[in-house]
């Protein structure tokens, strides 16, 4: 529950810092540099985050890391509140916050298995913390665009800094987690991170489920990046009697300071009631179930869904096609991680989930550059089309080459 409501503030800087940087310089490239930008980090900070988590107490390594990322939120919020805010501290800001990430993903991942019995409940416990996470994906955003709509985007992060209270609280009442393993702090750093690399790169099945992933982040999950040039350039006036009936008429519920807001904001929330919905589809599958069809399916629904929305031009349909693109894409990575968690030994899934939240964030974060630049080029939904085909391509392409994949348990 603490997660949860962080998470929403998460969410609620994510958007409200999408449209300050829009607002900032109108270019979609700027979204992408945004995303790009913590790359920096990521990559040196990632593998060893990974082995950190192997060595540490995750839960410290957590709160650590938590709390850093509290306080990139104050000081982003104070920036915008004064008006001093300029785009290079977005980026600056968005810099320390990957740090942050990087080191507070592997150990997150990892802490879920600290928090269940035994791994006939994994499924079920990673599907719950992806519940968790794609809830507050639907609430945060229309808090969001509620706040920066009335208010501007400085409260909005305001609020996310206080939200880490609940996970900081949360993390500090917990008792009975399992004890650490101390035989790996024998090992060096490095040869301890090596360690999980060759795991990965061994084990085929493991690696084109990264792969699958990485695939997935760097074509086809860039559309929520470039969500805010969609919102404006692609489904403005098919959005505008929303916008009039919420903000303009007289009996409107509230006064409007950025009315741009409110269609994007309505946007993400499609994706997250999408979402919720998938987790909670798979959080309820037996321990039998076969997962690998399910993910098949979710890595060949995801892109194809993707290539409607980019061909789409209402708002309305745009909005039901994210519902739908929110299933599938919590069927693909909710299923990749069980699947990944489920085949890994103990004493090496701070590593393993390391490489594997940082080829997710480097390919993320990656895509999201790449698709700002086409984007500024051949507009928005061209971006999106494009990366969904591409992405779709190599989906039918693993679901031929790899049968092994298919049918995994």
């Amino acid at each position: 529950m603490g997660q949860g409501v962080s998470l929403v503030g998460t969410w609620m800087q994510t958007m409200a810092q999408q449209v300050l940087v829009y607002r900032l310089t109108g270019s979609a490239a700027a979204l992408g540099i945004v995303s790009a930008i913590g790359l920096i980090p990521v990559i040196p900070l990632g593998l060893w985050g990974g082995s950190l988590a192997d060595r540490a107490p995750k839960r410290t390594v957590i709160l650590i890391a938590q709390t850093a990322m509290m306080i990139q939120a104050f000081i982003l919020a104070f920036l915008t509140a004064t008006g001093t805010v300029q785009v290079w501290h977005v980026y600056v800001m968005a810099l320390l916050l990957a740090a942050a990430q990087a080191i507070d993903l592997p150990a997150r991942q990892a802490f879920v298995v600290d928090m269940v019995d035994g791994k006939e409940d994994l499924t079920n416990a990673i599907a719950l913390n992806s519940t968790i996470f794609q809830a507050a994906r639907m609430l945060g955003p229309a808090l969001a665009g509620a706040v920066v709509a009335t208010l501007g985007e400085g409260p909005a992060f305001f609020l996310n800094g206080l939200t880490f209270l609940a996970v900081i609280g949360s993390l500090l009442l917990m008792r009975n987690l399992p004890p650490r393993r101390a035989a790996a702090k024998s090992a060096p750093v490095t040869r301890h991170m090596a360690e999980g690399v060759r795991y990965v790169l061994n084990n085929r099945l493991i690696l084109v489920l990264t792969s699958l992933v990485a695939v997935s982040a760097f074509l086809s999950m860039p559309y929520s990046t470039l969500m805010p040039a969609i919102a404006d350039r692609v489904l403005k006036t098919t959005s505008q009697p929303v916008v009039a009936a919420l903000c303009e008429n007289p009996g409107a519920p509230f006064r409007c300071q950025a009315p741009e807001a409110l269609p994007l904001g309505m946007l993400l929330t499609a994706i997250g009631v999408g979402a919720v919905t998938g987790a909670l589809l798979v959080a309820s599958l037996p321990n039998d179930a076969r997962r690998g069809p399910l993910l098949t399916a979710g890595n060949l629904l995801f892109p194809a869904g993707l290539l409607l929305f980019s061909l789409s031009r209402s708002f309305l349909v745009s909005l039901l096609l994210l519902v739908l693109i929110g299933i599938a894409f919590v069927a693909q990575n909710a299923l990749a991680n069980t699947l990944i968690q489920l085949n890994i030994p103990d004493e090496l899934r701070g590593r393993v989930m390391s490489l594997y939240t940082l080829t997710f964030q480097v390919s993320m974060r990656a895509g999201g550059l790449q698709a700002g630049l086409v984007a500024d080029s051949l507009g928005p939904a061209m971006s999106v089309g494009i990366g969904a085909v591409v992405s779709l391509a190599y989906g039918l392409f693993v679901a031929i080459r790899y049968p092994a994949l298919r049918r995994m348990a």
